[in-house]
């Protein structure tokens, strides 16, 4: 008779539909341990698209475009050349996100905390979850990245601390980690996963589900005031007029900074419950 193994060594059961509920405690209990050990008590988290590069690989990228085809008048190649100095454009976000997070930081840093605060997080992938976890690097701190496993993309980037990187089955868990230790977002141009993070965000604050505040701020209205115009909400009665406050906006990385600073001074500075001054500071919720 071949040996059997424990229960919570047997891989094919591990893997089953059955053991669904454990795979979803896994991923609330191993981050939660990684974080205590760490002793990251909150997080600041930068959203924003996964396809903008830093101005380096984006001037790069146009420059071999450009030797390869030439100033050809084709328009398919006129087409491939836009979408070049477009990406080079777009790159000032990328250096934005890593200036801001960088900035951030230092100042958390030189904090008076026998805990991390303010850490910087990410998605874990590339474009501004890289720019991000990069300048909090060069800032010198610790700083997270929330990878989720996909079939196509995305790999994490390298700028992320050693034991802080985590990969997630579930988007919800992930989404979880997320909300709960934040104190603010900084939400970069972005798609789709970009806004359901921004909408999930808001409407906890909305609801008021969460007991803390939670900053929010658009970062670029050139892109946003084009993307996102929530106007038309208020207007029909769906949302309150008070419901677009919950949007800050800022252009430039000092900008930003300074409204993140005097939000976390304000508001989370003094933690509001023994729960949130904890390592992890897993926020609390409204019944």
């Amino acid at each position: 008779m071949g040996s059997q193994p424990k229960a919570y060594l047997d891989h094919t059961f591990l893997k089953s539909e059955e053991a669904r509920p454990i795979r979803i405690l896994a991923e609330y209990l191993e981050p939660k341990r990684r974080f205590e050990v760490q002793n990251i008590q909150d997080t600041v988290v930068f959203f924003g698209s996964a396809r903008i590069h830093s101005r380096e690989a984006a001037q790069q990228s146009l420059d071999e475009l450009t030797k390869a085809h030439g100033v050809s008048s084709n328009r398919q190649v006129s087409e491939i050349l836009a979408r070049g100095r477009r990406a080079v454009e777009w790159s000032r976000y990328y250096e934005d996100a890593r200036v801001l997070a960088r900035k951030l930081t230092e100042w958390s840093r030189g904090l008076d905390t026998s805990h991390h605060r303010f850490v910087v997080t990410s998605g874990g992938g590339p474009g501004i979850m890289e720019a991000a976890n990069r300048g909090a690097t060069e800032g010198g701190g610790k700083t997270i990245g929330l990878n989720i496993s996909l079939p196509n993309e995305q790999g994490p980037n390298p700028y992320i601390t050693d034991g802080l990187h985590f990969e997630f089955h579930y988007f919800f868990m992930r989404k979880f980690w997320f909300a709960y230790l934040a104190k603010a977002l900084v939400i970069f141009p972005g798609g789709f996963g970009t806004c359901d993070e921004l909408f999930e965000i808001l409407t906890l604050a909305q609801t008021d589900k969460l007991t803390k505040k939670i900053e929010v701020i658009l970062y670029g209205r050139e892109y946003w005031n084009q993307v996102l115009n929530l106007q038309p909400m208020a207007d029909w009665g769906a949302i309150t007029e008070q419901d677009l406050e919950l949007l800050r906006y800022a252009d430039t990385p000092g900008d930003a900074f300074e409204q993140l600073r005097e939000h976390l001074v304000k508001y989370h500075l003094e933690p509001a419950t023994e729960q949130e001054a904890a390592a992890p500071g897993i926020a609390k919720t409204r019944g």
